[in-house]
């Protein structure tokens, strides 16, 4: 239930990277990869200056043409600059003990949250190298396992994708989606379980699909986007609507349920445990979301539950009761409950207060009990209430990380979720109901010495006075000689909170004596409602500087200093890089800027990106044009200033972020800045070919990325691998 919120931006924005770190020892250390045969400088894109008049103010473009990713001169430019960043990175020395490496960490596999229908326990597994994720099944806690959908078998190169999977009640059918080169288009499916047999019913557009299975099996209300011709070409990206599709009719006359008010509304279902109340919940950015109702047994329109205000919803029933998750006056959240037959919120009683000290980011019914996931700085909790709301138990968990998921049903008397921290793996508990005891069901191995590192959590203090939080994860017994090679990460936007989490990559880092920071920064809802808020729209600036501060806290306290350090973030986090490089020029070393957003005045026009205008605004509004273009990347690059070296990182399919944003700033960075024709200090384009935006990036494409991104950084850093 509470979990709709935090798919819905993590879906949206929040890209899936494997976290690299780099070393630093000196920015001439190392062989000299120049002395090879390389180009004498980066290509020179050409300069062709488009002007706009906005609000009043001139705003000039030079790389205009390369929105067009058609353009054949666009090609060519691409062709051109993946060839001088092979040049140079290709070549560099200890690069083939940096991939044999990360082979090792980032084979180490992978375990989901297990999901429960009838008597059938389903879950994601990678091992070794497979590239995807295998959907595998039991029949009983205890079962023998056997895979059900497996996609590797789809692709030779591993670049189909199993984007999302959803269980009947009974487990008698799975509704998946699969989608090729990290698009996320995905496409339906539905297997049968007992068999493995795949039914003909087949749906398309249905990216990050939510289903609900009626209870008899007879098929699911889902969600889609139009159909070509549906809806006006620019507007495809939109309209996700609701449907109902009975198995093995045509699914081209699947009735429309519901349709959001807004094109951008993105509307998820869950259906009540009786199967007569379906529940809608339909939010508009991060900030505003409604829930609707609607009565299966009457066939009526669905009821208006929560709507109008600028508050966040998300609701599922129970034996006739609605149970309402929501930040209405409480920044922290809470939780009432109402009669699914008169849910207005006249009717509304409370049944779990907000906390003072900790955030309540999810609630799940499970084994008819509340089963409420907190976070508390930074850190996963979970607790067990009746349906009156009633304390019964906390969940022990091993120690401070994160929970992932939670899966159980209405009427098991078990629950699953995940757990992992940074030297934890990935490791999934069982929980009884019954009794409240934790056992472990399954963890990932992980041939790494986790005793060797130490974990702290720091505060520093950002320019308007605010504490930020900061996780700094090293060797035990690091120096504090103000020179360590220091990786620092964020992200800071659309309420995603950057718990604990095991980075495999990560360990080649700290194994160099890498200190890797990441920073909670606000626009994360870490610490609720007011921390996202205190990070979007006009106060996006906040985010920059609680990033600068961490920086400089790691400078002050002898961990690193300027030359010592690098930063890295993608998606959100990749516009927080490309901010933070063009603000704070001399405080970085170097940096990784991974699928960002980077020209603000017109990012809101590519894909789907109008869905973020509730968060960033639009330079199509005059009040909202002044505060992106006060900081908009792309329009604060300042001619023959020293930046740091960046490595632009983008890939052709991404359907999130346009890869016109990294193109245009390599060109205007390569064209301007001290150092963009410098083969030592250089501004660099990585494309992916064949991959998005990261959901779904097979792992081999996944090994060579992150050996570009190590070897880039330990050249900077003058790391010896």
């Amino acid at each position: 239930m509470g979990g709709t919120r935090l798919s819905y931006a993590i879906f949206l924005l929040l890209i899936v990277a494997a976290i690299a770190g780099a070393e630093n020892a000196s920015p001439n250390g190392g062989a000299d990869p120049a002395s090879t045969a390389t180009p004498a400088a980066p290509p020179k894109a050409k300069a062709e200056v488009v002007t706009d008049d906005l609000h009043g103010h001139k705003i000039s473009d030079p790389y205009r043409w390369m929105e067009n990713a058609e353009n054949p001169e666009t090609q060519e430019y691409v062709r051109a600059q993946l060839a001088y960043t092979r040049s140079l990175l290709d070549p560099l020395p200890g690069r083939d003990k940096i991939h044999a490496r990360l082979t090792q960490l980032l084979s180490i596999g992978n375990v989901g949250t297990p999901q429960v229908g009838g008597e059938w326990y389903f879950y994601t597994r990678r091992e070794g190298m497979q590239n995807q994720a295998v959907l595998y099944v039991r029949k009983g806690l205890k079962g023998t396992e056997r895979a059900l959908v497996d996609v590797n078998a789809l692709a030779a190169d591993g670049t189909v994708a199993l984007d999302w999977w959803q269980i009947s009640h009974d487990g008698k059918y799975v509704a998946y989606g699969t989608s090729p080169s990290g698009s996320e288009k995905s496409t339906l499916h539905v297997i049968e379980t007992a068999t493995g047999k795949l039914l003909p019913d087949t749906i398309e557009q249905t990216r990050a699909a939510s289903v609900a299975w009626k209870l008899d099996d007879s098929g699911f209300y889902y969600t889609r986007y139009p159909k070509k011709g549906e809806v006006p070409a620019e507007e495809e990206n939109y309209h996700r609507r609701v449907y109902y599709h009975a198995l093995g009719s045509d699914s081209a006359k699947d009735p429309l349920i519901f349709e959001p008010k807004d094109p951008q509304d993105w509307p998820d279902l869950s259906l009540s445990n009786e199967g007569r109340w379906l529940t809608i919940v339909s939010s508009h950015g991060w900030t505003k979301s409604e829930i609707y109702l609607k009565d299966l047994e009457a066939n009526t329109a669905p009821m208006t539950v929560a709507a109008g205000k600028n508050f966040l919803y998300s609701g599922e029933v129970f034996n006739g009761t609605m149970y309402i998750l929501t930040n209405e006056d409480a920044p922290h959240y809470k939780v009432f409950a109402a009669p699914a037959k008169t849910p207005d919120p006249s009717h509304w009683k409370p049944v779990i207060p907000e906390s003072e000290d900790s955030v309540l980011q999810g609630l799940d019914i499970v084994g008819g009990k509340l089963v409420a996931e907190y976070e508390k700085n930074v850190s996963s909790l979970l607790k067990v209430f009746s349906v009156e709301g009633k304390p019964l138990a906390e969940v022990p968990l091993p120690g401070i990380g994160s929970v992932a998921g939670v899966g159980g049903q209405w009427d098991s008397q078990e629950a699953f979720f995940g757990f992992q921290s940074f030297t934890v793996p990935p490791t999934i508990l069982h929980y009884d109901m019954e009794s409240g005891k934790t056992s472990v069901f399954t963890k990932v191995d992980a041939p790494i010495d986790s005793n060797g590192y130490e974990v702290k959590q720091l505060w520093c203090t950002s320019k308007d006075g605010t504490r930020v939080p900061m996780f700094v994860i090293s060797k035990k017994g690091l120096a504090l000689n103000g020179k360590n090679p220091t990786l620092l990460f964020g992200y800071g936007g659309f309420q995603v909170s950057e718990t604990p989490a095991f980075s495999r990559g990560v360990f080649l880092w700290l194994e160099h004596g890498g200190v890797y920071a990441l920073a909670n920064l606000r626009g994360g809802s870490e610490f609720g409602e007011a921390w996202h808020r205190a990070g979007m729209l006009e106060k996006k600036q906040n985010v920059f500087d609680d990033f600068a501060a961490a920086a400089e806290y790691l400078i002050a306290q002898k961990y690193t200093d300027r030359d010592h350090l690098a930063i890295m973030g993608g998606s959100n986090g990749g516009l927080l890089v490309g901010a933070s490089i063009t603000q704070h020029p001399e405080l970085f070393r170097a940096a990784v800027c991974q699928v960002p957003l980077l020209d603000m005045l017109r990012y809101q026009n590519f894909l789907i990106a109008k869905l973020w205008i509730p968060e960033y605004g639009s330079a199509d509004d005059p009040k909202q044009f002044e505060y992106l273009y006060a900081y908009s990347p792309y329009h604060h690059v300042k001619p023959g200033t020293l930046y740091p070296a960046v490595l632009f990182m983008t890939a052709d399919t991404d359907t999130r972020v346009d890869s016109m944003h990294a193109k245009k700033m390599a060109a205007l960075m390569q064209a301007e800045a001290k150092n963009g024709a410098d083969r030592n200090r250089p501004i660099l384009l990585r494309i992916e070919p064949k991959a998005g935006h990261g959901q779904g990036k097979p792992l081999t494409k996944q090994i060579e990325e992150s050996t570009d991104i190590w070897s880039f950084l330990f050249w900077q850093l003058g790391v010896k691998p």
